[in-house]
């Protein structure tokens, strides 16, 4: 899929630097502001056991784990809606991908210079979103302008009722997203655009009404057996966005041990009494909050994991695969990962009644393994 996340945060606060980990990729990471100008995209693997087991069910000579885009954007800063800082480019970035994911600096450090002067990941947070909403705001107010000329213009020279009805209900939803933005409230303005998507009443796209996890970038000293939880920065993190939205993370520990080979690594993570690498976590919360579920296709060559938007149906996911199997679909032998880990084998599944026949408006589920009858 196309989906993307984008690290978004102040200079220096550790972005690139755990974007180089994340993808083991090499985007700049020097002590200076606006060392990453231009967008670095990369794809990431999505950790995920159950390619693994299925691999050994069944054969498998090939594993191809599905995959995440994240996007690393260069800082931001106060005055960036006024263009400072390259600020209008960031913006435009920050405009194409579809979950934000803000890397927040929660260490203290004599070495690495702060933007502002000092450590404090609440303050970086809300100057990001006010440069989001300066940006909306500017955005919402043509917009707004635009349609009044178009309402006014437009019944005047005939337009349908379901015309006028569609743009008058934008109208509505930008004076809403107007008085939110007024008032800088990012919980108010993601409310309103959510509730106009139910409605089906769009409207321009709006940077602060995107999904977002928060990363709370922490020290190597304060990452190992969980000491980052007496830090007072995490904490007011997790007090204010919750424990499911805050990712602890050192970006130094993860660009080390995406250096390392998997043996060593995984040495390094038991020796600093790590759980899960933050890594996994990122990827993973990421990729669930982007709506996006995972099937699979195995067989003795390979073992595929596929991304996919959650609700989509058969016929659509096969397209996934290739045109082909959309274009020229008839049905789809499917059954669910988890019941095969039970059973063992397909021969086991059929004497269970859990290997179906679906058609075309069978809507995948997460870890459903699927196999394609197509005709062209």
């Amino acid at each position: 899929m196309a989906l993307k996340a984008g690290l978004v945060g102040l200079p220096n606060v550790g972005k690139s630097t755990l974007f180089n980990a994340l993808t083991k990729s090499k985007a700049p990471a020097e002590n200076y502001p606006f060392c990453t100008v231009d967008p670095h995209v990369a794809i990431a693997n999505v950790p995920d056991d159950r390619l693994n087991k299925l691999a050994k069910i069944f054969g498998s000579k090939k594993l191809i784990p599905a995959t995440a885009q994240f996007v690393d954007i260069a800082g931001l800063v106060k005055g960036a809606a006024e263009g400072e800082g390259l600020g209008n480019q960031f913006l435009g970035h920050i405009m194409e991908v579809d979950l934000i994911l803000h890397i927040l600096r929660c260490f203290e450090s004599g070495d690495i210079t702060h933007v502002h002067n000092k450590v404090d990941p609440i303050d970086d947070f809300e100057t990001i979103c006010a440069e989001l909403m300066l940006k909306d705001l500017d955005s919402v107010v043509k917009r707004e302008e635009k349609l009044t000329t178009t309402l006014a213009k437009g019944k005047s020279r005939g337009l349908s009722a379901n015309e006028i009805k569609t743009l008058e209900g934008e109208q509505n939803l930008i004076k809403k997203a107007k008085e939110a933005l007024e008032e800088g409230s990012i919980e108010k303005i993601k409310k309103i655009i959510d509730d106009g998507k139910k409605e089906d009443v769009t409207t321009i796209p709006i940077l602060s009404s995107k999904n977002f996890l928060i990363i709370a970038n922490l020290s190597d000293l304060e990452f190992s057996d969980e000491k980052y939880k007496n830090n007072s920065h995490f904490q007011s993190l997790v007090e204010k966005f919750g424990e499911d939205r805050v990712i602890p993370a050192s970006a130094k520990i993860e660009e080390e041990l995406s250096q390392l080979p998997d043996d060593e690594a995984k040495e390094m993570i038991s020796e600093l009494g790590i759980n899960e690498p933050s890594l996994d976590k990122i990827i993973r919360k990421s990729y669930e909050n982007l709506g996006l579920i995972t099937f699979f296709t195995c067989g003795p060559k390979e073992a595929h994991a596929w991304s996919l938007v959650k609700g989509i149906n058969i016929r659509k996911a096969a397209g996934e695969i290739h045109s082909d199997l959309e274009r020229g679909f008839i049905c789809a032998e499917v059954y669910n990962c988890k019941d095969i880990f039970e059973l063992g084998s397909e021969q086991e599944l059929k004497n269970k009644g859990k290997f179906r026949t679906e058609g075309k408006d069978y809507i995948v589920q997460n870890g459903d393994i699927i196999n394609v009858r197509f005709n062209i």
